[in-house]
């Protein structure tokens, strides 16, 4: 199971695996990156600590397994 993180830290992952903010609506923001298949699009609020629950749903649409994840 994920461990809960700080934004800021999961905003640093997701920047290492190529993602790029494209927008934030209230407090979630939205990453985006192109690939072959087509964009993959992750929603990541704006909250001090992402619980792990949110934190499987952020891997999950980033097409990330938890150990890629957590080598960036």
């Amino acid at each position: 199971m994920p461990k809960p993180l700080p934004y800021r830290e999961v905003k640093r992952k997701l920047e290492a695996a190529g993602f790029v903010e494209t927008g934030q609506k209230d407090s979630h923001v939205k990453f985006a990156k192109i690939t072959m298949e087509g964009t993959r699009t992750a929603f990541v609020p704006r909250h001090h600590d992402i619980s792990a629950g949110v934190m499987r749903s952020v891997m999950r649409q980033a097409g990330r397994s938890q150990e890629a994840f957590e080598r960036l």
